[in-house]
């Protein structure tokens, strides 16, 4: 009997001692192992437009969640508001007139870097699911690619987590189509109310606008809604701890002056990261970034070696260290987008200069002309009812510069590139974007994609055809130069 007893007692000490290792050794895994990365991508929502951001009226309370358990950026851009464009500078890495796809509906060239391929040549199982929009062979670089599902296409996110194979780091690329028109409803959220909506001084204050914004609204919420049930499965996977979520948009909210435009309004972006392990809760950083640096910093992340084609930089010790700088400037660029385009932007600090090679014509976009809100616009300029801040898309001609002190201008209605008191910094800021320019092999097309709707008073365009490209005289696909990043 007393053998039997020493014999259970050993056999118990035995599985405390295999129990401690194992937890250990779990414990040792969870922090030293490579972390599981996420993209949740957001389509047509601009920076301000989530309660973490300040906005007082969309229900945002899962990325709220993600704000206060991690780092918010307050000063990160997009290289161009524009879905297909951005979402191909982003894989890359690279500014839209390198990657060969600078124009809407334009499919990324075969060749060029793919940083989900990267990650996955290193080991990581890499997905893709929800709006695509790139082209065939973006999606090469992914495992598993989906379309999604439901109106949003987020409702295969979570079911893609459960399936994933454990044995192998994961990068997740979710494009929900939340927010772009046309509108969708659906149960996931409480619709918002007209009355509560914040009408921007530059549209009108009327109830089809009112009705508009309140849907728009309504779609950040759905996406919102799906953020929480991915966050709500990583920690029933127990896998929260080392897992990066970045969640940010690929250009401004679709409405006038928003979309495709260079203002705040539609180049610069919510950018959000959690990653428990290594973010702080609850920070802040004014330190600027760009979507094209997401590639380098997840690669940085991962322990993998960049590729020496991408032009953007890793913002790594930013999320460790909100104070860091990795960047003085940021470039942005607004091509052809259904209506012929070329502005060029870059933006330093609080100043942020604008140039238009084609300021003969108003600056357009689909939002701007149909839908509700636009078509307010209109009648209102028919009517010859617009105030000051509500005349910009019938501008005719448009300065051919403009430059803003956004600290004291935050809609960016007062361009001070006329003023004398300012010529110094309109000097530099011209310099920076001519180097920029130069260096990544930027052009103004001599034969540029026309306009393939018509715009209001204008004869019906010719046979739509995408003609010569942003850089193609400057065979720009093969120039890897990222322009001026730090002020030297």
């Amino acid at each position: 009997m007393h053998g039997l007893l020493r014999s259970w007692n050993w056999l118990l000490f035995l599985t405390f001692v295999v129990l401690m290792t194992t937890t250990g050794y779990a414990e040792k895994q969870s922090t030293t192992a490579r972390p599981n990365l996420i993209m949740i991508f957001a389509d047509d929502v601009s920076w301000n437009d989530l309660g973490c951001y300040g906005h007082p009226a969309i229900r945002t309370p899962h990325l709220d969640r993600l704000a206060r358990e991690g780092l918010r950026f307050d000063n990160a851009y997009l290289t161009t508001s524009s879905c297909s464009p951005s979402r191909c500078s982003v894989i890359t890495s690279r500014y839209p007139h390198n990657t060969g796809a600078p124009e809407l509906h334009t499919d990324l060239p075969k060749g060029q870097v793919l940083f989900p391929q990267l990650l996955r040549d290193a080991g990581y199982y890499t997905v893709i699911s929800g709006k695509q929009h790139m082209g065939k062979y973006a999606l090469t670089g992914f495992d598993h690619v989906s379309k999604g599902k439901g109106p949003g296409r987020e409702a295969d996110w979570v079911p893609i987590l459960k399936k994933r194979p454990k044995n192998k780091p994961f990068f997740c690329w979710f494009a929900s189509v939340d927010a772009h028109r046309a509108w969708q409803a659906s149960k996931e959220y409480t619709p918002h109310q007209p009355a509560d909506v914040v009408v921007p001084p530059y549209l009108i204050d009327a109830p089809e606008t009112r009705q508009d914004l309140a849907q728009y609204y309504d779609e950040i919420s759905r996406l919102d809604f799906f953020t929480g049930k991915i966050l709500d499965e990583l920690e029933a996977q127990g896998i929260a701890e080392n897992t990066l979520i970045l969640f940010f948009a690929d250009n401004g909210r679709p409405f006038p002056r928003c979309k495709t435009r260079l203002y705040d309004s539609g180049i610069k972006t919510p950018m959000l990261v959690r990653w428990p392990a290594a973010v702080k809760p609850g920070t802040v950083t004014k330190s600027l970034v760009s979507s094209i640096d997401i590639g380098p910093t997840f690669l940085e992340v991962a322990g993998v070696n960049r590729d020496p084609r991408m032009q953007g930089v890793s913002f790594q010790k930013i999320l460790k260290h909100p104070e860091k700088k990795v960047r003085d400037f940021a470039f942005a660029e607004h091509n052809w987008h259904v209506f012929k385009a070329h502005e060029r932007m870059v933006r330093t600090g609080d100043w942020l200069y604008i140039r238009n090679a084609w300021p003969e014509q108003r600056n357009l976009c689909v939002e701007s002309i149909e839908f509700p809100s636009g078509e307010q616009l209109w009648q209102r300029f028919h009517a010859g009812k617009l105030n000051e801040f509500q005349q910009d898309v019938f501008l005719k001609p448009r300065p051919a510069e403009e430059l803003y002190l956004v600290s004291k201008d935050p809609y960016q209605f007062h361009n001070l590139a006329t003023k004398p008191e300012y010529a110094n910094e309109l000097t530099r800021l011209r310099t920076v974007l001519d180097q920029w320019t130069k260096e990544t092999g930027d052009t103004v097309p001599k034969k540029p994609t026309l306009d393939r709707n018509q715009r209001p008073g204008s004869p019906e365009p010719p046979e739509f055809e995408h003609r010569e490209m942003p850089g193609d005289s400057k065979q720009a696909t093969s120039i890897n130069a990222p322009g001026p990043v730090l002020s030297r």
